[in-house]
């Protein structure tokens, strides 16, 4: 079922090209190849995205990176120490850290390996386990649905793969850290969760890089499946370097009785476009969809989330909250859909602004398409200003004026900060954010 519409008005396209092409296709397995081979026809044959297309008609991409090179894996820096600490004071149980396409780090507990839980590089996956691979890899994000997703699909230069058995629960975290350094790079990659019955684990996935001088381009897809009375804690965290543009497909499918608790942090870039979906498609599918950004200077954010209700007696509720400061503009469009048979659905969706600037923008539109007559689904956004009485009243508790607006933007956060499974992935959220009022 398309739960996605796309209006298309005409006019010219922009001229936007990339010095990429079929020859860079990485794939030994014959079946995924061909996978790369029809993904790439996708690629060539999608037009550009647009500003007269519905979904981006708020973003501007005509001054994308064009002259761009496949990252090799061999530029300098290492990733910084900060971003390589344990999530848990006990490690984690496993941890997979890409240096744009080279594996830096790769380790998963015997325990689970004797399990059956696979955790391994894409490239690896592609020779180990490539008929699982290519038979799982696109049932979530096609690559017809966009120019990017076709692109991700096609190009992927390394990535991640999880799978974990029915029944397995894996108590510590799982963590992935894609580290793109350089400039005038662009970095491609895909990421596959996969939970069979009663599976449990929580997966932390990091996108990271110091800022470089000239732009650089990264395009991703994450695909998550959630079995049967499967449990998923999924907390994202996007820090790239403020020279890179950065576009994301990301779907989440939830099966009957399963429950997946999504935290999505986007801070970094240059731009930001992010699809981020929930398809709950079988009774009893719960999703818990929680997310934050923080622009300053003149980034722009767009998220574009959308839950999909495709069976009865399904649940989502979902949270998003940003500031912005300086000329920094955020978009965020949401919509719940409920499918004819999706009776007794329960659909929530708000999205709150904190505006910290008299040139900061905020685009809030929230939407529901809801085609069963059994349901209860709302939605809401807000957006405001620091309210100066807070302010006064911490300031007559011995605060300085600086130190009261920075305690009344992490109160602001907290809601969402609070989700967050392990105290030491919530410090490490909480110190992006830091950062990022000064």
């Amino acid at each position: 079922m398309t739960t996605r519409r796309i209006i298309r008005r005409g006019g010219p396209r922009p001229a936007t090209t990339l010095t990429l092409s079929q020859e860079h296709i990485r794939a030994q397995h014959p079946a995924l190849r061909a996978h790369r081979e029809e993904a790439w026809a996708i690629f060539q044959e999608l037009p550009w995205p647009s500003r007269q297309d519905e979904p981006w008609r708020r973003t501007d991409i005509r001054r994308m990176p064009k002259q761009v090179t496949l990252a090799q894996g061999t530029e300098a820096p290492e990733p910084p120490s900060d971003l390589l600490r344990a999530l848990t004071d006990e490690g984690p149980a496993g941890e997979l850290i890409l240096h744009g396409p080279r594996v830096h780090t790769w380790v998963l507990k015997q325990e689970l390996v004797e399990q059956g839980v696979r955790f391994l590089p894409l490239d690896r996956a592609d020779v180990e386990m490539g008929d699982w691979l290519a038979e799982r890899l696109g049932r979530m994000v096609r690559p017809a649905e966009g120019k990017f997703a076709a692109l991700a699909h096609a190009l992927a230069q390394n990535g991640a793969v999880l799978y974990v058995p029915a029944g397995v629960r894996i108590a510590r975290p799982l963590h992935i850290l894609l580290w793109g350094p350089g400039e005038a790079r662009s970095f491609i990659d895909q990421v596959l969760l996969w939970l069979e019955d009663g599976a449990q684990a929580t997966v932390v996935i990091e996108y990271a890089s110091p800022t470089a001088g000239g732009p650089s381009l990264h395009v991703g897809t994450v695909e998550v499946h959630a079995g049967p009375a499967a449990r998923l804690h999924l907390a994202e965290l996007q820090s790239w370097g403020e020279h890179m543009w950065h576009f994301s497909h990301e779907r989440v499918r939830v099966q009957r009785d399963a429950e997946v608790h999504w935290i999505y942090g986007g801070v970094g870039s240059r731009l930001t476009k992010a699809f981020l979906e929930v398809d709950l498609v079988e009774q009893g599918a719960t999703a818990y969809i929680s997310g934050f950004y923080f622009g300053h200077g003149r980034q722009h954010l767009d998220h574009d989330t959308q839950q999909n209700h495709l069976a009865p007696h399904t649940t989502s509720d979902l949270l998003f909250k940003g500031a912005l400061k300086d000329q920094a503009r955020s978009v965020w469009q949401g919509m719940i859909y409920v499918a004819p048979e999706a009776q007794h659905t329960d659909g929530y969706q708000a999205n709150r602004n904190l505006i910290l600037s008299r040139e900061a923008r905020v685009d809030s539109i929230p939407g529901l398409e809801i085609m069963a007559n059994d349901v209860r689904c709302t939605h809401g956004a807000t957006l405001g200003r620091i309210d100066e009485e807070q302010v006064f009243y911490l300031r007559t508790r011995g605060l300085s004026e600086t130190e009261a607006r920075r305690l009344i933007i992490e109160g602001f956060f907290e809601e969402v900060l609070a989700r967050l499974p392990y105290e030491s992935v919530r410090t490490r959220f909480h110190d992006v954010l830091e950062a990022k009022m000064g």
